[in-house]
């Protein structure tokens, strides 16, 4: 055998072995890195402190193909009917008999729009001050579809803008502040209603400002901080896989 044939013969089991370990080395540190990251549309749910709120960002509002819009539309129109007629035929404590009753379902256009969003608190304001001029025999077309049918829509559109379920903690804070928000705002809607009234000779403005003001901003600010936490529970459990508020 020659020498080269020897050395041939002594490499090759070499060369195989270092081979070998070459190839388990690379194994190896293929095993040990991290896995690729994966990319999700949905997040976990976080959570910031301002002051004494906590601000709760629910994600699961803003996941890709769980935009449904449909539902505070379908619920905000229903709610709108609901309070024109509970407005026109469920009001047994007369104010004035005959004239102005103390409307114990005023609260229904802030709750939606905290509920449900700012836009549905304005349609269940607006339709629902239509609905029950309609019912009640009170329709003035200058009157309603511009003053008061507006005025109460912003009863339900500020605090929908100001309160958002998925970003606040309805603590006594909270629900203090809606009480506050409920009260300007319904001042600012009794003044403005009561200011059209007097200009169509209907009533004296001081007269119609007391007791519009007792029919509507009353139940406004009882009922809406009141009612605010049991209704968002019965609307998660209606809804649980979650809705985009209008």
């Amino acid at each position: 055998m020659s020498l080269c044939s020897q050395q041939s013969g002594t490499a090759s089991p070499i060369f195989g072995g270092l081979a070998k370990k070459a190839s388990s080395l690379r194994m190896a540190v293929k095993s040990s890195m991290p896995a690729p990251e994966t990319l999700s549309f949905t997040e976990a749910p976080r959570s910031e402190t301002v002051g004494a709120d906590t601000i709760m960002q629910d994600t699961t509002h803003t996941q890709v193909g769980n935009d449904n819009t449909l539902f505070p539309i379908v619920l905000s129109i229903v709610a709108a009917a609901a309070t024109g007629v509970l407005w026109a035929y469920a009001n047994p404590i007369q104010l004035v008999p005959g004239v102005i009753q103390w409307r114990i379902f005023a609260f229904l256009p802030p709750l939606v729009g905290i509920l449900l969003g700012w836009k549905s608190g304005f349609i269940c304001g607006y339709l629902g001050t239509i609905v029950w001029s309609l019912l009640a025999g009170t329709f003035i077309p200058a009157h309603s579809l511009l003053i008061d049918g507006i005025m109460v829509g912003l009863t339900g559109l500020v605090p929908g803008v100001m309160f958002d379920p998925a970003r606040t903690e309805f603590n006594r804070g909270t629900l203090f502040k809606i009480a506050v928000v409920c009260l300007v705002v319904g001042l600012v809607m009794v003044f403005a209603v009561s200011a059209s009234l007097t200009f169509l000779g209907i009533f004296p403005f001081w007269w119609a400002v007391t007791y519009l003001g007792l029919s509507d901003i009353v139940p406004m600010l009882i009922g809406t901080p009141l009612l605010v936490v049991p209704a968002l529970k019965i609307l998660k459990g209606a809804h649980p896989s979650g809705f985009t508020r209008l």
